[in-house]
């Protein structure tokens, strides 16, 4: 009796899931010691989410409305991250439009299996940050036994909202402004998307200030009809037997709004979804540059400090070849700038948080602090890129390894992206009230912006544009995001602490003499890097 066959949209859903789990390379593979399940791919990026999940504790003993507005709203700023920084290769990747469209596969069939494993991963991530809260609203007082249950399955409610407004938006952008503009636009929407959650991050401690404590949470408070994480929260509740009038209507909402943004980006956009892949695939005519950016960044780098800095011609070729990358192209650019959007938004907030309180500056200091991780983050995504294959030419160079290459690509990265960012947040500095006098607090944390950039060169090798990209680096990038934040406050406090004792002067000079040691020492050990053997 022979087998069953199973369905297109079964294989297609197990051909996507096994190349999020074993990447898109076979070199280094390993058969049997390739990841088996998203949980053995993710166990350490899915601890670091469970650890940031003990923060919704106390908040089990405010009240189950209270418990999950912040479980959802931190769901959704954690979802959004990762679809934001995923979506874009795995929906739109012209190397598999090639292959599928010359086969009878349907639009929807292809899009939901794509889907389905952001979903899966999603809920995967969401699970892990929700458990100790699903727990703790289960076993407190004022709780219910039924709270983690209930909870769940708003948990996948939040995650098909999420991924289907994502989904949903790429199409519009393809079907509104077509093929030629969808590129620029992809990345503007995933740098938007990521300011948004970043910012969202930072409002949700401050809208839940008025609700702990509150009788009813909802009373009062219609601003809370247009927030999502209200709409789950209202179905936790309605689900629990505790809705009121005004949560049932937010839970109605909810799940209507849910129902709709499915229903379109499956159902009616589908077709669009086909013609992009259609679109992608073929090639477009490449237009003619005028000359105008080259001599500009040759302008650049013919400056007395990078003409220093990149007078050895590999790492003069290393930072031209980062800087095209960084500018034109599309894989490099949907990555890279949602991956850098929190980081860049964050010191802004860390500002406008210290304009609103009479101290010594915490806001600036933090926000310095915060932006000298900017390099360490980018060096971090630009080692990725589809034409990794082309990265195995570095290896004629004449040199023994790798390290020319990285000092370029870390260099084009602290001139081309972090100098804008601190120059902008220089000026934002100067305009507030006092500033002016506030501003020498940014040191700290922009002296240190040279050894941080230095890292991931000395500790992971990276070199640019070597690797092939992998959807489990994108979700692992929020829990790495988290850590890096706590790490930067450090120096930023140590910091305030000294100018507290009048101490400020001595302690940047140390800094100073801790830095470049550091950095001395990082570049000795990017220079005695050696090339991996091919396999």
């Amino acid at each position: 009796m022979s087998s069953k066959v199973p369905s297109q949209a079964a294989t297609l859903q197990r051909l996507y899931l096994t190349l999020f789990l074993r990447g898109r390379s076979s070199r280094g593979l390993k058969k049997d010691k390739a990841p088996q399940s998203v949980g053995t791919k993710l166990w350490g990026t899915l601890a670091i989410y469970g650890l940031i999940g003990l923060l919704a504790v106390p908040f089990s003993f405010e009240g189950s409305f209270v418990l999950s507005f912040y479980l959802h709203g931190m769901s959704l700023l954690f979802l959004g991250m990762f679809i934001a920084a995923s979506a874009g290769e795995i929906l739109f990747n012209k190397d598999e439009a090639e292959i599928l469209l010359h086969r009878p596969v349907n639009s929807r069939t292809l899009l939901w299996a794509k889907v389905g494993v952001l979903v899966r991963v999603s809920l995967w991530i969401t699970c892990a940050f929700n458990i100790a809260g699903m727990i703790a609203g289960s076993v407190v007082t004022n709780g219910s036994p039924w709270f983690a249950p209930v909870h769940f399955l708003t948990t996948c409610l939040t995650s098909l909202f999420c991924t289907g407004s994502v989904v949903l938006l790429y199409q519009l952008c393809l079907r509104w402004f077509g093929r030629e503009r969808l590129d620029n636009l992809m990345t503007t929407a995933q740098v938007l998307l990521a300011i948004m959650m970043v910012a969202g991050s930072q409002l949700i401690p401050q809208l839940m200030s008025g609700m702990r404590g509150a009788i009813d949470p909802v009373a009062g408070k219609s601003w809370l009809f247009l927030l999502p994480p209200a709409w789950f929260a209202a179905l936790d509740e309605a689900l629990l037997g505790r809705g009121t009038e005004a949560t049932l209507v937010m839970a109605g909402a909810g799940v209507m709004i849910t129902g709709v943004i499915l229903a379109l980006a499956f159902g009616r956009m589908a077709r669009t979804y086909e013609e992009g892949l259609q679109t992608l695939a073929e090639s477009q005519p490449r237009k003619v540059r005028s000359s105008g950016d080259k001599r500009v960044l040759d302008r650049l780098m013919d400056g007395p400090l990078l003409r220093w800095l990149l007078r050895e011609p590999i790492t003069r070729a290393s930072f031209r070849l980062t800087a095209a990358y960084l500018f034109r192209d599309r894989d490099m650019k949907l990555r890279l700038y949602p991956g850098l959007a929190p980081v860049m938004v964050m010191p802004m907030v860390f500002l406008v948080q210290g304009m609103s309180r009479r101290d010594e500056g915490w806001g600036i200091a933090l926000g310095g602090g915060y932006l000298g991780m900017l390099p360490l983050m980018a060096m971090n995504l630009v080692q990725f890129s589809q034409h990794w294959q082309a990265a195995d030419l570095y290896r004629l160079a004449p040199v023994v390894g790798p390290g020319p290459f990285i000092h370029g690509a870390t260099r084009a990265v602290c001139f081309l992206l972090a100098l804008p960012v601190i120059a902008l947040i220089l000026t934002g500095v100067c305009l507030m009230p006092g500033g002016m006098a506030k501003a020498s607090l940014l040191l700290p944390g922009l002296l240190a912006m040279p050894a941080f950039a230095l890292i991931p060169g000395a500790i992971e090798k990276t070199v640019p544009l070597s690797k092939p990209t992998e959807e489990a680096k994108s979700a692992a990038r929020g829990g790495i995001m988290v850590l890096l934040m706590v790490v930067s406050l450090v120096i930023p406090g140590l910091a305030l602490v000294a100018r507290k004792h009048d101490l400020f002067g001595p302690f940047l000079i140390a800094e100073i003499i801790v830095v470049g040691i550091a950095c001395w020492t990082l570049s000795r050990a990017i220079d005695h890097k050696k090339w991996d053997p091919l396999e």
